[in-house]
């Protein structure tokens, strides 16, 4: 089975600024009827129906929900869709948080994940990879995508938060471009993901504060969001 995925720039839209103009977000404040012609080219440019883009409620925590296609609607309070169904299309939207696309194509599982500070600390990753190991997938053979996200230069928290973060996901606590406590989910994800067994991982070096062709909520708010998804092709 081959897997492809997707992550989406800002370019190429109907919204208007601060949305301008590719943005996939209905929950930003951006002219719903915008957003839902960026949804249709979004599959129309991948020959997709777009009723096959499965969508979900991201309310950064650790569910993570299997879905096979017969959702009409968002899945409700979910930071991870995983799915074994070809031509399901899952989506994660971000503006700064870590969007995770994992896959094991010989088992045909695919699974997006919303990995902010707050999911990745709480440990959203590791339930995607559970929800995906009981439908098949096994870690060794799952390819993992961490896309573009907020930087560890750019990441600036508190002393404390950092500390706290890095207590629940070693290897995130850094230093800010200013020297002062700061987070990068990207390194503090790359090691949870080889601790937990994945076999391999990429990341995409985009940084979506620096990069103005990316959303970005830490650098203009209100934003819009970019999409990651991945399917499993039929």
């Amino acid at each position: 089975m081959r897997i492809r995925r997707v992550i989406t720039t800002r370019a190429g839209g109907y919204s208007k600024p601060p949305y301008d103009s590719f943005n996939l977000g209905l929950h930003v404040g951006d002219d719903p009827d915008a957003v839902r012609a960026n949804r249709a080219r979004l599959a129309s440019e991948l020959g997709l129906a777009e009723d096959r883009l499965t969508w979900m409620e991201q309310v950064h925590g650790r569910t993570a929900t299997i879905v096979d296609g017969t959702e009409t609607e968002p899945a409700e309070a979910t930071d991870a869709l995983v799915t074994a169904t070809p031509g399901v299309v899952p989506v994660v939207l971000v503006a700064d948080c870590v969007p995770v696309l994992l896959g094991d194509a010989e088992a045909g599982v695919v699974a997006a994940v919303h990995a902010g500070r707050v999911g990745a600390r709480v440990g959203v990753v590791p339930a995607a990879l559970e929800a995906m190991r009981s439908v098949g997938a096994e870690p060794g053979r799952i390819e993992a995508l961490l896309g573009p996200a907020v930087c560890g230069s750019c990441y600036e928290v508190p002393a404390d938060m950092a500390d706290d973060v890095e207590a629940h996901l070693p290897g995130s606590r850094c230093r800010s471009r200013k020297g002062t406590a700061a987070l990068d989910l990207h390194a503090g994800l790359w090691r949870q993901l080889a601790d937990a067994g994945v076999g391999r991982i990429g990341v995409d070096p985009r940084c979506t504060v620096e990069d103005h062709t990316l959303f970005s909520h830490r650098r203009d708010n209100p934003s819009g969001r970019i999409a990651a998804l991945t399917w499993i092709e039929e």
